[in-house]
Parts: structure tokens; sequence; C-alpha cells
């Protein structure tokens, strides 16, 4: 009878997952060899983006209107290396910490053809609706919060009440008619580089209020 072969033991070799960056990789490791040394950890980054502004940009963040890059800075926060902007949003005597990799929320300012894009929205007949006013309030509040410069001016000019009485409002109307206006205020100030002042008479010329101003004086 003819001998049967031994089987040749071999080594059996097992998985380590080891971390690289924000990944796992599956490494194999001979059992033989317990001194090989794991991957060395790599300290994470922020994702790579192309920086779009520049200090002293004024640009508009959606909740909160216009605001100023006051610096540019970088901090290491846990194992991320992070750059972001500090925008100072004088209105609301608030500042901003804005991530480079997230400045998709941000918007440079209108030009000056779009500013007087707005001038034609404020002269042109408000848009009247039959729904509840906490619908619509809803609808000018979300509006107001788009940063979309366009629809500010719209509800603008259909919360005009081309007066200055505050019986012709009611309260919530009143108040989210100022708000759009202040946004839209500081946006035309920032692009057209004038004083309030000027920028109120601009607008309000355009909403048919400078006669009540005039009355009122």
């Amino acid at each position: 009878m003819p001998k049967k072969k031994k089987k040749k033991k071999t080594k059996k070799s097992k998985v380590a997952k080891v971390k690289l960056g924000s990944k796992l990789i599956e490494k194999k490791s001979s059992v033989a060899d317990p001194d090989e040394k794991p991957e060395i950890k790599k300290i994470k980054k922020q994702p790579t983006e192309k920086r779009l502004y520049n200090l002293k940009d004024f640009v508009v963040y959606p909740k909160h209107g216009v605001g100023k890059i006051t610096s540019i800075e970088k901090a290491k926060i846990g194992e991320i290396d992070i750059q972001f902007y500090k925008i100072l949003v004088e209105k609301e005597k608030l500042t901003l910490t804005v991530p480079i990799n997230q400045q998709s929320k941000l918007r440079p300012i209108a030009s000056v053809n779009q500013i007087n894009k707005c001038i034609s929205i404020l002269k042109s007949k408000p848009k009247i609706k039959r729904t509840m006013w906490s619908r619509r309030a809803q609808e000018y509040d979300q509006k107001i919060n788009s940063g979309k410069i366009y629809e500010l001016a719209e509800v603008v000019k259909d919360l005009n009440k081309n007066s200055d009485i505050i019986a012709d409002q009611s309260y919530s109307e009143r108040q989210l008619f100022e708000k759009a206006y202040d946004r839209l205020k500081s946006e035309f100030e920032a692009v057209l580089k004038t004083n309030p002042e000027e920028v109120q008479k601009k607008m309000d010329k355009a909403l048919g209020r400078t006669k009540v101003s005039e009355m009122a004086e």
C-alpha cells in the first residue's frame, strides 16, 4: 500500500483593520511576524476648497443678511485643521464663523444691475393674496431668509402700505416689513457705497412713500 502524503501545514494569516485618515483598510499580517508595525494614523485635514472671498469683502449670509469679512483664520479642532471666515453682521451686532468648505452658504453682494432690477420690483404693484395671514407670513419669512435679493424686494413691495402709520399694519406685518426693508437697505448701501439716508430716499421713492414722509415733516 502506498503511503499517504502528509499535508504541509501552512501559516495562517489574520486580517487586521488599520485606520488610515478617515478610511478603514484591511491589512494581512502573518502570525509568524508579531513585530510588524501598523500603519501610522494621519492627521485629518479640512476638505480642500478654493477660497472665494477676500478680507473686507461684503457677503450675504441668508439668515442674517449683509456682513463684512473681518478676518480669515486657521484653527485646529480635534484632529482637523480648518480655515474659516470671520464675518461681522453690523446690523445685528453679530460675528459669524463660516468654514471655507461651507462657503456655499454665502453669496457675493448684488451687482448694480441687480439693484436696478430691485428698484423696478419695488415700483411694481403688490400681489394681493387671499390666503390666511399665518400662511402668508410663513412664505414671507422664507423669502426673507432665502438670501435671494429679488425675493427680498418682493416682500418689501407686497407688505408696503405707502404709510408710516402703525394702525395701517398689524404688528406681525410691520415686523416682517421692517426686517425685509432693513436687509434690502443694507445691501443697497454696500453695493451703491452711499450713506443710509440717500439709500432710504431711493427706496422710499420707488415704494411711493416719499409723499407720506414729506407730509410728516
